[in-house]
């Protein structure tokens, strides 16, 4: 990696533990400066602004998680309920890169971003249908195998189980705990074993 590529990507990973633990409009670029040591030049040099440095973030750095750890499960093995079971059990209580304390990054930045950045709306509106999609396909695939019942409607059990993620990071961020994850894993799996 060249230089240049290398500065690049340390602003954009500082820029984020930053914005992930404070926060998207409180993180400013002084912020970003003085924690990757680049001057004010450098930073200028790899972006013309804060936002578009936000939406490279969600591009350069979001969406290859979302691709690895919340994509790649949904789309191998025969049983997507037990995939999605599993998928949220490691996203909430096992992965290393979601904190508790700071709930789930995509989140943090549809509730702060997209109402005021048309920007901002459609990289995470991008990424979020990329795993509405996947998860839908699973279900359908789960569908002709025999493994989901043949009249579960896809979309419905995908948005169902996804505000339940997104709303469950939400209590844990609050209570600073994973203690709460519990609780929705438990009745997530009954939840899917419905669908059966």
């Amino acid at each position: 990696m060249k230089k240049a590529e290398a500065t690049r990507l340390t602003i954009l990973e500082k820029a984020f533990e930053l914005i992930y633990a404070n926060g998207y409009q409180t993180t400013s670029i002084d912020d970003i400066i003085a924690t990757t040591h680049v001057t004010k030049g450098a930073f200028f040099y790899h972006f013309k602004n804060k936002d578009e440095m936000g939406i490279s973030i969600i591009e350069e750095l979001l969406k290859p998680t979302l691709s690895s750890s919340f994509i790649t499960p949904l789309q191998t093995g025969d049983d997507p309920l037990t995939a999605i079971y599993q998928l949220m059990h490691y996203l909430l209580l096992e992965d290393e890169f979601l904190k508790v304390e700071y709930g789930c990054p995509a989140a943090n930045l549809t509730q702060e971003m997209t109402s005021w950045n048309a920007g901002f709306n459609t990289a995470l509106n991008d990424l979020i249908q990329q795993w509405v999609q996947t998860m839908m396909d699973a279900l359908e695939r789960g569908k002709l195998s025999g493994r989901v019942g043949k009249h579960t409607d896809a979309r419905q059990v995908t948005l169902f189980v996804m505000s339940g993620y997104w709303g469950i990071r939400n209590f844990g961020k609050l209570e600073k705990s994973k203690a709460v994850y519990t609780t929705y894993l438990n009745e997530l799996k009954n939840y899917l074993e419905t669908l059966r």
